[in-house]
């Protein structure tokens, strides 16, 4: 009888990954709230809407500290697992290529309900859809691995950045009429006006050659998260530790200058993208390399652990986190849409957050995984999977 695929046991978990994980999904969530609770993330007019300095401050605290950095952190982390899984069933012998596709299209799956009937701004769809790319990489060397990384991120960016500068002056605008039908759809319209919305914000997003963008954004973070899972660097933390302290380092300059550093000079708009992509993603792997020095310290490993809970049931807390923002925002639920400012937003996150910490961590001493992780592995292996813990089995996690 062969050899079926399983999950990876608990035992060999790494919980300074889940606590990326966690911390990701925090990150996500401070962003994505006020997205989902105004279109000004599409179409601009934030600075026209909420002008207030404290609006403002919020605003310049979450372009710095959280936009870019989160999905790029999970984007890395993706990369990271998918590497894992080959590992898991190259030893098993198993056929890697037919049960990765099995998990990308069940992604796909999830990420078509999540994108079109609750949140446009879902990232589901695209991880599917791009990691599709990762198959072409499964035997690639370590060398290639990195030199595609950095080329796809650097070479467009460089190139994009400069075409922005050269339309520069027209970068500013917002577009009134847009911003409008969002208010009248989200905020007034039944179930059917919102998804009509939904989509088109959707498509506005997600046009042709914003995937493309979008695959140059992900992929890379993909590849160098397969690297550094097939070099071990995050599994013997203590024995790399003197090489991850410099890059620790590197990564805060890189972080700071590129995320930060616009402010200096009035933050023109025709640098957000390489402020995204490249701080973006020195943020990203700043936050991880910190996450994983601080969990070699007990005091430290202490007070990230509540992030390990939310961390190990990821997707059911993002998809939770929209359903709880549909509610919240739109005219079928409490109809909140464009009436929270950004310091309300950071209230809600904080508040829900906090609830999705203490529920996840009931929910880990009870199951082995959270309830979409566990649909996920169960639809992928294609064979039973028990989740409800015995009654005597320790939760080590």
């Amino acid at each position: 009888m062969g050899q079926t695929g399983s999950p990876i046991t608990e035992s060999n978990r790494l919980q300074w990954i889940d606590a990326a994980r966690g911390f990701a999904i925090l990150g996500i969530f401070m962003v994505n709230t006020p997205a989902f609770n105004a279109p000004f993330f599409l179409y601009n007019g934030e600075d026209q809407f909420w002008n207030s300095s404290l609006d403002q401050a919020v605003q310049v605290m979450i372009d710095i500290f959280f936009q870019a950095s989160f999905y790029t952190l999970f984007s890395f982390l993706f990369g990271f697992g998918m590497q894992i899984i080959i590992n898991k069933l190259t030893d098993k012998q198993l056929n890697v290529r037919k049960l990765l596709f099995r998990r990308l299209i069940i992604l796909i799956g999830f990420g078509l309900i999540h994108a079109f009937l609750i949140w446009h701004g879902d990232i589901l769809l695209s991880y599917g859809i791009i990691g599709m790319l990762l198959l072409l990489f499964i035997r690639a060397s370590n060398k290639a691995l990195f030199y595609w990384a950095f080329g796809l991120l650097l070479f467009p960016t460089l190139i994009y950045s400069w075409l922005l500068y050269i339309v520069r002056d027209r970068l500013n605008m917002y577009n009134l009429e847009a911003i409008n039908r969002a208010f009248e759809n989200y905020g007034n319209g039944t179930i059917i006006a919102i998804w009509q919305q939904n989509y088109q914000d959707w498509m506005y997003s997600n046009g042709f050659l914003g995937f493309i963008f979008l695959t140059f954004a992900l992929l890379p973070l993909f590849l160098l998260g397969m690297l550094v899972a097939r070099k071990k660097w995050l599994d013997n933390v203590q024995q790399h530790a003197p090489m991850l302290k410099k890059v620790w380092i590197l990564l805060l300059f890189v972080f700071i200058g590129v995320k930060a550093g616009p402010y200096l000079f009035g933050n023109p708009a025709w640098f957000s993208y390489t402020q995204d992509t490249i701080g973006g993603s020195a943020s990203a792997l700043f936050y991880l390399t910190s996450i994983t020095l601080a969990f070699q310290k007990d005091f430290l490993a202490k007070l990230l652990k509540p992030f390990t809970y939310v961390g190990r049931m990821s997707l059911s807390n993002y998809l939770s986190q929209s359903i709880i923002c549909f509610i919240l925002f739109y005219s079928v639920g409490f109809g909140f849409y464009g009436q929270v400012s950004p310091i309300g937003s950071v209230a809600i996150v904080v508040v829900v957050y906090s609830i999705q910490v203490v529920v996840s961590k009931i929910w880990i001493s009870n199951y082995r995984f959270g309830p979409m992780e566990w649909l996920w592995r169960r639809l992928m292996y294609g064979e039973k999977l028990p989740n409800k813990r015995k009654d005597k089995e320790v939760e080590q996690g």
